[in-house]
């Protein structure tokens, strides 16, 4: 697929693939931009701020509506690339698509209902004959960063809201996974979207981040991902509106008076779901001691239940990580937790990139599996003997 600028499909010297994470073969290549190709995108974005600004509430719903009801039409077609391209499981993919048809209902939806409010001046002396009130405009140029492990909602999330708000939106999706956010555009152009309201560049991530997150005419980032590009972003960007979504740590607390059968199986369906490669996937579990030994003996059976392997196929429940070297990465964690106490409860193997999904028991609290986020398959089951221990 090629880069969308100003309503054109554009390629470019340099290439990248785009690869089944799976099976590692090629699904598609992507140009890889160019600084002349990156400035002349932050060019259309600029001019495309004054065409989305005197565009109407009714007429954004509207597109935005449109866009929903294609991807709808098109709901299979982008849950196989997603599948492709990600690796998560195709039942989970349909379930993004669904979720990101939502997302951009949503979006439609507060376009019409992006209202003001007054300000009660008469609450200061002297100012009882004054009426304050406040508008809401576009910000202009709003620049999308987002994650691999979302390829299509989490971009339907920043540039739903973006454009629904009247600003043009310039989107840099994950160089792992593009194609869903390349689709998206053909779709919103489809929609009735201006052309230069919606760019669409791939490439590095470093590259292209840097300069449109250093650009002075961008008014707003919104950003999904790791902590530490986050931070970078926010000391390239300056004085800019931004928001962040970065990692977590997910801590789930289970006290005696739990349904521990009910605790197990929600852990099971929140720690494995796209191979743990979820923000809020559930990492780390503190269990009260009176049932620390029933909870694992719960998990156990559930987790080994959970089916791997190809992602198209029906019946999978954990496909691979998005990149080999996570797994691998992963894989270090679980060792070196091994090495510093912890008990292999069930899984702790690596097929490529696929790891199968894991329990842990008695972890400290002090390693890294504990402290920093693992955005993999594993759990790691703590034990606490009070609340206030387990909140600590």
């Amino acid at each position: 697929m090629k880069m969308l600028i100003a309503g054109d499909w554009v390629d470019a010297s340099d290439a990248i693939e785009v690869r089944n994470p799976y099976d590692n073969s090629v699904v598609d290549t992507v140009p890889k931009a160019d600084d002349a190709t990156i400035a002349k995108s932050l060019d259309f974005a600029v001019e495309g701020a004054k065409v989305m600004r005197k565009t109407s509430g009714y007429e954004r719903y509207e597109w935005l509506m449109k866009a929903a009801q294609l991807m709808g039409e098109r709901k299979e077609d982008l849950a196989r690339t997603l599948t492709m391209e990600e690796g998560k499981t195709l039942t989970e993919s349909r379930g993004e698509i669904d979720r990101s048809i939502q997302t951009l209902i949503g979006s439609a939806e507060e376009a019409k209902r992006l209202g003001a409010e007054v300000v009660p001046l008469d609450g200061a002396p002297g100012s009882g004959n004054r009426l304050g009130f406040t508008m809401r405009v576009p910000c202009g140029v709003v620049v999308a960063i987002s994650p691999f492990n979302f390829p299509m909602n989490l971009v339907c999330h920043k540039v739903g809201p973006g454009l629904a708000a009247g600003n043009s939106v310039l989107l840099k999706p994950a160089t792992d996974t593009p194609l869903s956010a390349l689709k998206l555009g053909e779709i919103l152009l489809e929609a009735g979207v201006p052309a230069a309201g919606i760019q669409v560049i791939t490439g590095s991530g470093r590259q292209v981040g840097n300069a449109i997150c250093g650009d002075e005419r961008v008014r707003k980032i919104t950003f999904t991902g790791s902590k530490e590009v986050g931070e970078q972003i926010c000391r390239t960007a300056g004085l800019k509106k931004v928001t962040m979504e970065l990692g977590s740590n997910s801590p789930v607390i289970v006290m005696p008076d739990a349904d521990i059968e009910k605790a197990a199986a929600a852990i099971a369906a929140t720690g494995y779901s796209n191979a743990g490669q979820v923000c809020i996937s559930t990492q780390r579990v503190v269990a009260d001691r009176a049932i620390y030994a029933d909870l694992i003996d719960a998990l156990k059976p559930k987790v080994e239940a959970l089916k791997t392997g190809d992602p198209m196929a029906e019946g999978v429940n954990v496909g691979p990580m998005v990149r080999e070297d996570d797994a691998k990465r992963v894989e270090s964690w679980i060792n070196d937790a091994q090495q510093r106490g912890a008990r292999l409860v069930a899984g702790g193997s690596r097929n490529g990139a696929t790891y199968a999904p894991t329990v842990l028991a008695n972890v400290d609290r002090a390693i890294r599996i504990s402290c920093d986020e693992l955005f993999g398959p594993a759990v790691g089951v703590t034990p606490a003997q009070t609340i206030d221990e387990a909140t600590e």
